[in-house]
């Protein structure tokens, strides 16, 4: 297994889980992570074994953002120009990996997730949230924009006028609040968060992974594209999936009145 920088990950029962680490600040981006992140995500999503991934932090916080004390001192992400190179790779940075991402992801929002956090937990496809979790859209309070999806994903999941009075207000939501907005899908005890994020995600696990996989790709397409251009779409996918060894184990499954047992194939 590989060594991610300030990054801890475990498979199990076919959920990957990646732990943002580095409590003592609040779980706050550093270049390194940013790579790691990157990598992490790229090998869940290779991973047959892996069938949903959750995403949470250690310690009281999901993820503080980028690290403003190094970026103060001119040593961190955007200090001084310091911490990415001139030409940065866009196209394989954390928002667009876990974007792209075919394995669905749980974000066990543990604490509070601002700026680049709040982005990241925005880009999972499920928010579950702890009674201490906040969202914090707080990036015109440091002279900057969400850079890293929020502006994209904000308006289309809670409308143009809501993602408007949070971003340019600069507000912080409690769990409660984001659970009202829509922005989460459910809030439970602390002592709670992982133990549902993982029951969902083994729920999530018991189903064929193919079609999951197949299911979230034609959603994130459906985002940009017509009516019609998505059925096309889902039609070309619907056709292996008709083939495949998991679809006779569905249909066998439901004749006889059983559990089914999925393979991937």
């Amino acid at each position: 297994m590989s060594d991610y920088a300030d990054l801890l990950y475990d498979v199990s029962d076919h959920v990957a889980t990646i732990t943002l680490n580095r409590p003592d600040r609040m779980n706050a981006i550093t270049g390194a992570m940013l790579l790691s992140f990157s990598q992490v995500f790229r090998d869940a999503d290779a991973d047959g074994d892996v069938r949903a991934i959750i995403l949470t932090g250690a310690g009281r916080g999901f993820c503080a953002g980028l690290d403003l004390k190094d970026v103060s001192a001119g040593t961190g992400i955007g200090g001084n120009g310091a911490g990415l190179p001139l030409k940065f790779d866009l196209a394989g940075s954390p928002p667009m990996v876990l974007h792209s991402t075919d394995k669905p992801v749980i974000c066990a929002l543990n604490g509070a997730a601002a700026g680049y956090g709040l982005d990241i937990a925005l880009g999972c496809d499920i928010r579950v949230a702890s009674t201490n979790g906040k969202l914090a859209a707080i990036p015109t309070k440091r002279g900057i924009l969400p850079e890293s999806g929020g502006t994209w994903l904000l308006p289309r999941l809670i409308g143009w006028a809501k993602a408007a009075e949070l971003t340019f207000l600069a507000k912080v939501l409690t769990a409660d609040e984001a659970l009202e907005m829509g922005l989460v899908n459910t809030v439970v005890e602390p002592e709670q968060l992982m133990t549902v994020a993982r029951e969902w995600a083994a729920e999530i696990a018991a189903n064929a992974p193919l079609a999951v996989q197949a299911t979230k790709r034609m959603m994130r397409l459906g985002l940009e594209e017509t009516f019609e251009a998505n059925v096309h779409h889902v039609y070309l996918q619907v056709l292996p999936l008709f083939g495949s060894r998991d679809f006779q184990e569905g249909v066998k499954s439901f004749i006889e009145k059983r559990p089914a047992k999925f393979e991937g194939r």
